[in-house]
């Protein structure tokens, strides 16, 4: 399924995988199964080559010859997998290593990396082309105040932000992660800044099924993901 949010030279983000860590690998005995999370940006950039996006490249049809690059947001196991990119690169593509306030050139897309709140150093990506930006920020918690200023001055046509840790309250997690109530929070202060909202990286354990959520969410003019969900904007 393709949702347009059409503005223009648009992008298009396909979401290889939408769940967080706590996922059963075995996806047979889950209802509601989505794979680690990881996004391609127009089928060239990767971002989070994670040990489950080979099988949804194949799930997908997606062409593997035609990804040059790879994002990385950080080292956990769920967003990195040192098989995949050694994989990705017999294919031709590269991995690209960001710092925070690193800004890349690659091929007609500025990249831009910001600091995250989260326990490991992690990025999360303001991501152009001529006329297009996406804001991709999973992991992390409330976001730092220069990302906050790449939004205002960039005002994407698409945001993800980090959900995993649901409506649960009192979660330690929320140090590090969002929970739904700081989504909704972050979208009313900026909500002029952003045209979509969208959010990934849901919890197995601390979320309900995606039709629920996805339904909750609409009522805050937020677009739930889930694997395999492609996007023009």
């Amino acid at each position: 399924m393709m949702i347009y949010f059409n503005w223009g030279d648009f992008m298009k983000i396909l979401f290889l995988g939408t769940g967080a860590a706590d996922f059963p690998a075995d996806k047979s005995d889950v209802i509601g199964f989505r794979r680690t999370s990881s996004a391609l940006i127009d089928n060239k950039i990767l971002i989070d080559p994670g040990p489950w996006v080979l099988d949804a490249i194949e799930e997908y049809g997606v062409d593997i010859t035609k990804i040059k690059y790879v994002l990385n947001t950080h080292r956990h196991s769920d967003h990195y997998c040192q098989e995949t990119v050694d994989f990705l690169a017999t294919k031709g593509a590269k991995l690209i290593e960001t710092r925070d306030k690193d800004v890349l050139s690659l091929d007609g897309y500025t990249v831009e990396a910001y600091k995250a709140n989260h326990t490991i150093e992690t990025c999360h990506f303001i991501i152009k082309n001529a006329e297009t930006c996406l804001f991709y920020g999973l992991d992390g918690a409330w976001l730092q105040y220069e990302e906050i200023r790449a939004i205002w001055k960039n005002k994407p046509d698409l945001a993800v932000f980090d959900a995993t840790v649901g409506f649960i309250e009192k979660d330690w997690r929320v140090f590090e992660h969002n929970n739904l109530n700081m989504v909704i929070e972050m979208k009313k202060s900026i909500d002029e800044d952003i045209k979509k909202y969208v959010i990934s990286h849901m919890a197995y354990t601390l979320h309900t099924d995606h039709d629920t959520l996805s339904k909750e969410m609409a009522k805050h003019g937020i677009v739930t993901a889930y694997d395999g969900m492609e996007i023009e904007f």
